[in-house]
């Protein structure tokens, strides 16, 4: 498995396009528990708190699982046979170890966020 990522990192051309994969799957995990939770509560009130906390922890596994992926990948990335930093020379492996850091720091912040966003869900326990 470790092989496999080596590889997709090693081939993957660095845009600045693959920066935001984590930071959507935060977007894309917020957007479902707000909304989530707001419509569960208006529509069928507290009784419905059980399912909409499963189905928040479930929403959070899947980000969380994905941004540990594309942060494996950016590790990778970022550890690409080359020089030593910083990554500041017009070439396509300082480019790609560069692009690979920042998408690193991306992942880990993603990361923090999605827990901080499903958070609540474990807080309160009813729809007030």
């Amino acid at each position: 498995m470790i092989g496999w990522l080596q590889s997709l990192a090693a081939r993957e051309v660095s845009h600045l396009w693959h920066l935001i994969g984590s930071p959507t799957v935060w977007a894309a995990h917020f957007l479902f528990c707000y909304i989530g939770v707001s419509v569960g509560c208006a529509k069928f009130g507290s009784s419905a708190m059980p399912e909409m906390r499963m189905a928040i922890v479930g929403a959070t596994i899947v980000a969380l699982l994905l941004v540990v992926f594309f942060g494996i990948v950016a590790w990778f990335q970022a550890r690409l046979d080359g020089e030593a930093p910083p990554h500041d020379d017009d070439t396509v492996g300082d480019r790609t170890r560069l692009v690979g850091t920042a998408k690193l720091l991306l992942a880990g912040l993603s990361f923090i966020a999605i827990l901080y966003v499903a958070m609540p869900a474990f807080v309160f326990t009813d729809c007030r």
